[in-house]
């Protein structure tokens, strides 16, 4: 199942840092994001790929089903971060409209990875 971490955040009179640094549990080989978002985004798992979602600005939801638990995450702060595994099919929806969501992965695009039958 997902797991929702803090990251580690610095905050002072002039801003705020987020650091992403020996906390995921693998080493990043690609990453992307995703703004102007409407509807469904994902509806899919993967064979081998780990991904930490981050939604660095505004808001959206991600919905996740391994075949024994579902769960739904809101992702609101670029402080939370959401390690889905390669079983977890998921969809993100409800993106605010100012929302970029941040995917760290970690393997390189390859459409054969991708498992896009839901559980039933």
């Amino acid at each position: 199942m997902p797991k929702m971490i803090d990251l580690p955040t610095y905050s002072n009179e002039n801003g705020d840092l987020t650091v992403v640094e020996k906390i995921l549990p693998f080493d990043i080989q690609r990453l992307y994001y995703i703004y102007h978002a409407s509807g469904i985004r994902g509806g899919h798992r993967h064979k081998v790929t780990t991904q930490a979602l981050i939604c660095v600005n505004g808001s959206c939801e991600v919905h996740c089903d391994n075949a024994v638990m579902q769960e739904t995450f809101i992702l609101d702060s670029p402080a939370k971060c959401l390690i889905i595994q390669p079983e977890d099919y998921h969809t993100m929806s409800n993106f605010s409209d100012n929302a970029v969501l941040l995917v760290l992965a970690s393997h390189y695009y390859d459409k054969d990875d991708y498992i896009t039958e839901s559980y039933k």
